[in-house]
């Protein structure tokens, strides 16, 4: 089965959008939870758990969305530090290898997200505007990148998985 999902290092972003974007971007973020939720209702262990041919099932797509989420912790906390790097990804993936969210069942995986999402919410939500402002630089696309940037990187690798975890289920149906 061939997936038409780019590529996520394919993605390519400008970041021209004004800061004033950075409570809608938050929405986005916010219903994340919901989508991941939709996405497996209804759906048998088999049909999430099947790659299908692909490096990753459903299942392990949407498990992935809580390993990233430490480190858009982690790069939030050095945006409000202050730093003007940030932590690079493990473009290897360990921990999602590692957590083998196959043998977790979905509702764990998805109460999990959901919480996590919910504690990154709780950092971003008090921000200001000056805040979303901030400026660091991201090491892979190797240029600056604002902290409202980086909301939307988040809330763009979030739509990704979801539309992998999508087509993958589509070949199952």
């Amino acid at each position: 089965m061939a997936i038409d999902v780019l590529p996520w290092l394919e993605y390519r972003w400008s970041f021209d959008f004004p800061v004033g974007m950075y409570r809608p971007i938050l929405e986005r973020l916010r219903g994340t939870p919901d989508r991941v939720a939709a996405i497996v209702d209804g759906r048998t262990t088999a049909a999430l758990t099947a790659r299908g041919g692909s490096p990753w099932s459903a299942q392990e797509h949407l498990g992935h969305l809580i390993q990233v989420e430490q480190l858009w912790e982690t790069r939030i906390s050095e945006f409000l530090a202050g730093a003007s790097h940030l932590t690079a990804a493990d473009m290897t993936n360990r921990a999602t290898e590692g957590a083998d969210h196959n043998r977790a069942p979905v509702e764990e995986i998805v109460a999990r997200f959901r919480a996590v999402r919910t504690g990154t919410l709780a950092r971003l939500d008090p921000l200001t505007l000056d805040d979303a402002a901030r400026v660091a630089h991201h090491p892979r696309l190797d240029r600056a990148m604002r902290l409202v940037d980086l909301c939307f990187f988040a809330a763009e690798h979030d739509d990704h998985h979801l539309a992998m975890s999508r087509a993958l289920l589509a070949g199952e149906e």
